[in-house]
């Protein structure tokens, strides 16, 4: 008998018989096109993969994907993925989410699934609105953003999700632009590949409430220059010319841009990204335009072990202990007990 070679996936293989249906122009399209091809390359079978939602424009994805699926409770995503994981670890669970869904209403699921390290992919989409209740101000809107919630502009400070994840103790960050293929499906196969929580923030056209919300560092024409793809062990440089870079600043903490070429600043006076470094990953989460480039790619990067892993193998040392310690009403008749009298 001889051994056929398996076929390999393509992206339509992971396309539900749904009609999608997001605003026109939506980048939601592109993230769902990128996660198909990411998903096909990947090469795990589609009854293997679990999309689990909350609520928002981003929450319909699981329709869109011919895989298993949930669409759960308003910033409760998280809760339902680890409980699906915890129950079959073999499962690829990928949690979908919006920055008002995963950080508003969801902000204490997000923090603690990140901080225990479970094994999902968590996929924020970030246009800096509510786009499903009509262009409210999310939680990353920027200061001065009107809407019908803030009709004098916002004043609140918004929240940044990569350096919220860090914070929160994740292990692998990293960030993509909706429309940037290639390096979407790139940075979703990191994600995918890494054992542990995996944050992944992509930057979304909202259209019809907040159209070109990203537009500093998303729009072809600035594109070049305030963009920083990052890559581990290699200078941080950037610009249409490569002509620029970042080194720490000389006037205190944090970074600075300098320009590179004769009488200037050499590519070997840079500053070299290390994704193991969360100091680093800090910094380059915060930078903002017109200032700093918008750092892309993984920022991120140092796997330890996941809880689901650590759980499993907790309860398997357990089982392999003699059945006297691993006895019910003795564990329960143990420690702190009293007996309570007339």
């Amino acid at each position: 008998m001889t051994a056929t070679a398996p076929i390999p996936l393509m992206p339509k293989a992971f396309a539900s018989d749904q009609d999608v249906r997001w605003c026109p122009g939506c980048g939601d399209y592109a993230i769902l096109k990128g996660v198909q091809k990411a998903l096909a390359e990947i090469g795990t079978e589609p009854y293997n993969v679990v999309f689990v939602s909350g609520i928002g424009c981003a929450a319909r994805f699981p329709y869109y994907v011919s895989t298993y699926g949930f669409h759960t409770i308003h910033g409760r995503a998280p809760a339902f993925a680890t409980g699906i994981k915890l129950a079959n670890p073999a499962l690829d669970v990928w949690v979908i989410t919006g920055d008002g869904d995963g950080l508003s209403i969801g902000g204490n699921h997000m923090l603690h699934v990140l901080r225990r390290n479970m094994d999902l992919q968590i996929i924020l989409f970030n246009n800096e609105i509510y786009g499903l209740t009509k262009g409210q101000t999310s939680p990353t809107s920027k200061r001065g953003t009107v809407t019908p919630s803030t009709p004098q502009g916002s004043v609140g400070r918004p929240v940044a999700p990569a350096a919220f994840a860090l914070g929160a103790g994740g292990r692998f960050i990293a960030r993509a632009v909706d429309t940037m293929q290639n390096e979407l499906v790139a940075v979703l196969k990191r994600a995918h590949a890494h054992k542990g929580a995996s944050f992944v923030e992509i930057f979304q056209n909202c259209v019809v409430f907040n159209d070109g919300a990203h537009a500093a560092f998303t729009d072809k024409a600035a594109a070049p220059d305030m963009q920083l793809h990052v890559e581990h062990g290699k200078p941080l440089v950037f610009g249409k010319n490569r002509d620029k870079g970042l080194i720490l600043a000389c006037d205190g903490p944090g970074l600075e841009v300098v320009k590179l070429g004769p009488g200037e600043y050499a590519e070997a006076d840079l500053l070299v990204h290390d994704e193991t470094s969360i100091a680093l990953a800090l910094l380059l989460a915060q930078l903002q335009p017109p200032a700093f480039p918008m750092a892309l790619g993984v920022l991120y990067c140092d796997p330890v072990e996941s809880y689901d892993h650590a759980v499993h193998r907790q309860a398997d040392d357990m089982g392999a202990r003699p059945a006297a310690q691993t006895d019910l009403q003795q564990l329960l008749r143990s420690g702190r007990t009293w007996e309570v009298g007339q």
